[in-house]
């Protein structure tokens, strides 16, 4: 862990929680307007999928979960349930910039 705080009440590391909880959401919300720029570079649905780069980026965070010592089975999960969504989004975005 690089360069973690040394907190010394309870306030201070809720604090520091909520600093950190402010970062996740913005990039989480980065993460989101990529996938729907990457819409635009596919050709169907299933290619939207991806499910190759679905289970890529899953291997590759659970890995980056163990070196950094936080549990990779929570990471998976969290990524599971944020990439599923992000699909979603994407497809609805693939299917509006489709033209008939």
């Amino acid at each position: 862990m690089s360069n973690i705080a040394k907190c010394n009440s309870l306030e201070e590391v809720r604090v520091e929680i909520d600093k950190l909880d402010d970062k996740l959401v913005d990039l989480i919300s980065k993460r989101s307007h990529f996938i729907r720029q990457a819409a635009s570079f596919k050709n169907s649905v299933e290619e939207v999928k991806a499910k190759d780069r679905v289970e890529y980026i899953l291997q590759k965070v659970r890995h980056c979960a163990i070196k950094a010592d936080v549990s990779p089975n929570m990471i998976s999960e969290l990524f599971t349930i944020m990439i599923n969504e992000m699909v979603e989004t994407e497809i609805s975005e693939f299917r509006n910039t489709q033209t008939f």
